[in-house]
Formats: structure tokens, sequence, C-alpha cells
């Protein structure tokens, strides 16, 4: 595959897992798939989902770099060694961008959801509870693998999995955005050294 036409791939490849990151954050914002907590952010709501890890990092700063790289895979002015080494750089946004998506969804995923918590001393309260030291939780592991500490949230109802799905999906997404614009930095760089293979007919 010429280095023109693996930049074509990378970009249109970007596009999907771009809107599925950005969707997912959208989301995220309506946990347990309740309104309640847009409401009241600062109480009800994950904090990792405000930091928009799917939003802006895995959505709009993946999104503009594969627009830019699927335009130098077309036919054009933009397909020289100066379009190639422009596709470095935007290429390199494309990795700061799905690094902070997959940071903030790993995030996420490891503090796990805030939620109305129900505590082994029978008080109830908004809180992050998975955050907390294991031994206050009476787990011996994280709340990934002890489904039995999910029912203890009480509202939003089936918010742990809610989160776990969408920042799980975010995460995923971001690792393949970040080895796609890795791969267009290295095609970028032998497309400014060797120049591309379009042909003027």
């Amino acid at each position: 595959m010429c280095i023109q036409h693996c930049s074509k791939f990378i970009g249109v490849s970007l596009y999907p897992f771009c809107a599925i990151s950005i969707i997912c954050n959208i989301l995220l914002f309506f946990p347990g798939w309740s309104v309640d907590a847009i409401n009241n952010p600062n109480v009800k709501m994950t904090p990792e989902v405000l930091y928009l890890g799917g939003l802006l990092g895995s959505g709009i700063m993946v999104l503009i770099p594969a627009i830019y790289v699927h335009c130098i895979g077309k036919p054009g002015k933009c397909s020289n060694r100066c379009g190639m080494f422009l596709s470095i750089i935007f290429s390199a946004v494309g990795v700061c961008g799905a690094l902070y998506g997959l940071v903030v969804s790993a995030l996420g995923l490891a503090n796990g959801p805030r939620c109305e918590y129900l505590f082994l001393s029978g008080r109830v309260q908004w809180a992050i509870p998975f955050k907390l030291p294991l031994e206050f939780l009476n787990i011996d592991r994280s709340y990934l693998f002890n489904r039995d500490a999910w029912d203890r949230c009480l509202q939003p109802a089936g918010v742990v999995e809610f989160n776990i799905v969408f920042f799980s999906t975010i995460l995923a997404s971001s690792c393949i955005q970040l080895v796609l614009c890795a791969i267009q930095m290295l095609n970028g760089l032998f497309g400014c050294l060797f120049g591309t293979c379009s042909r003027k007919y």
C-alpha cells in the first residue's frame, strides 16, 4: 500500500472511532439514563465525565487530524512532501488527544462512578465509593471484579454497568486511535522523505 493510500485509509478509519468517543462521552452525562445529574453535576456526576476525554480528546482532537489525513490521501495540492510533513504535526495532535481520552477513561474506570451509596454502616450518601480504600467497602479487590458491590449504588439505577460500558468503549477507541495516529506519523515521515505515490493522468 503506497503512502498516499495509507493516509486515506487511516483518515477514514479514524472517523468512526471519533464518533463513538463523542457519543459515549455525551451519554455519560446521563448516568443510568437519568437527567438528574445534569441539574447538579458537582454532586451527582462522575468527575471524569466533566473532563470531556471522549468529547475533546478522542473526539475533536482526533477528528481534525483525521480530516486532514483523509484529504492528503486524495490526489491534489496537499498530496506532496509539505502536506506529509504537516500530517506528522496533525497526527501528533491526534496522539495527544487519544492519550488524553485514554487516561481520562482509565481514571473513570479505576475510580468508579459517583452514586448514592449504601455504606456498611447503613449510611446512604452521594459519593465516589469505589475510590475509597477497599476495607471501607468490605471487598478484597477492585469493584470491577466484584459485582456484589455494584448493588450498593442505589441511584442512579445501573450506574456502575453504565459507566463501565461507556468508559471502556472510549478507552478501546482511544487505544485504536493512538495506534492509527502513530502509524500516520511514520507514514507522514516516509512521505516527507521519499514523496507520495500520487500519479498524474
